[in-house]
């Protein structure tokens, strides 16, 4: 029975390991590495689940960091996540280019969101060994400058999925530097980024064709000189302008020509009227999600004029607080817009 059980572990456990570890969460991966030499084995010869280091919310994470970088499974990691870390800091992403960080030769994801003690300093460092780096993302950085977007533009040259919402620092510099050396950037956040302004947008939206997702959140400061050139954005699908309060029907006339828009939120754009919204419905005709909240310019025709064009694809619709539209009860929305699963996106 012995010499069964021992098969039974060498063979069927690994195949077991094999469809279940890459269903578990990595720190329940870990666990299993205790459970028995065989678990240990089967799961180290699984590349896949060494290629996510995953120490979001996780303390000592600088530490913890340098420690699994150290060890042969995580040599060919694609996916660090470290959002929302405490105790990172420069020293542990200066220490990992000190030594040289082989294994970060193939990371392709960096997420250092809110990683508030990483300077201008720590990104050059992790930048500098992260030469095949697609996709970084340093919301809520308040201690990047320009010099830090110079540093990553500098190191990763193939980036196309950048967040650099909260970086109240950065200025139209870094936006020229982006869209002079990321003309292939599907994904750009630079939401309350406080400083920028049309100026630099402006060269984003010209040179930078193909973004699919753009998320102005919270940019009060931009006007219709920079929205209108949105209309350059043939491939966007996901558009963010809440809080837009410069945006006229002039400029949401313009961004109607992003034929490809599934995504739309307007909350707050206070200066919008039927006008603006009757283009959107006229050259947008595949939107999955649409907010007017808080706009009082806004009538039942443009909900009208949206019924003919998005009726089969609208799922979230937000009319709340549009006090000008007056059938706006979840049975009269429905029977414009049946497929409608979601009525309220903000509180």
């Amino acid at each position: 029975m012995a010499e069964i059980g021992a098969a039974w572990c060498r063979s069927t456990v690994p195949r077991v390991l094999e469809i279940v570890s890459t269903r578990l969460s990595q720190r329940d991966v870990y666990s299993l590495l205790l459970v028995s030499p065989w678990c240990y084995r089967s799961l180290l010869s699984n590349p896949s689940l060494w290629e996510v280091l995953d120490l979001h919310e996780m303390k000592k994470a600088g530490d913890r960091l340098i420690s699994a970088l150290s060890l042969a499974r995580y040599q060919h990691v694609k996916m660090i996540i470290l959002e929302f870390a405490q105790d990172i800091e420069d020293k542990h992403l200066t220490l990992l280019k000190s030594k040289g960080a082989e294994s970060l030769q193939d990371l392709e994801s960096l997420n250092l969101n809110a990683c508030q003690k990483i300077s201008d300093n720590g990104i050059e460092a992790i930048t500098s060994i992260c030469p095949n780096l697609q996709a970084l993302s340093i919301y809520w950085n308040v201690g990047v400058t320009d010099v830090g977007i110079e540093n990553i533009i500098k190191n990763c040259r193939q980036i196309i999925h950048l967040n650099l919402s909260g970086c109240k620092k950065i200025s139209d510099r870094s936006l020229h530097l982006i869209a002079d050396s990321y003309q292939g950037l599907e994904k750009l956040d630079i939401t309350r980024c406080i400083k920028l302004t049309d100026d630099g947008l402006q060269q984003v939206l010209l040179k930078c064709s193909s973004l699919q997702s753009l998320n102005l959140y919270a940019l009060s400061s931009f006007t219709d000189k920079a929205y209108e050139k949105i209309a350059f954005l043939a491939h966007l699908r996901f558009l963010d302008l809440c809080g837009a309060q410069n945006l006229t029907d002039k400029g949401l006339s313009c961004i109607a020509r992003c034929r490809e828009l599934i995504s739309l939120n307007l909350t707050w754009c206070v200066r919008v009227t039927d006008v603006g919204v009757l283009a959107i419905a006229q050259g947008c005709r595949s939107l999955k999600f649409l907010s007017l909240f808080g706009i009082v310019g806004v009538t039942d025709t443009c909900l009208e004029a949206l019924s003919k064009s998005c009726s089969n694809t609208l799922t979230t619709l937000d009319v709340n607080g549009c006090t000008g539209i007056k059938r706006r009860s979840h049975k009269e929305l429905l029977q414009l817009f049946p497929h409608l699963r979601c009525f309220k996106v903000h509180s």
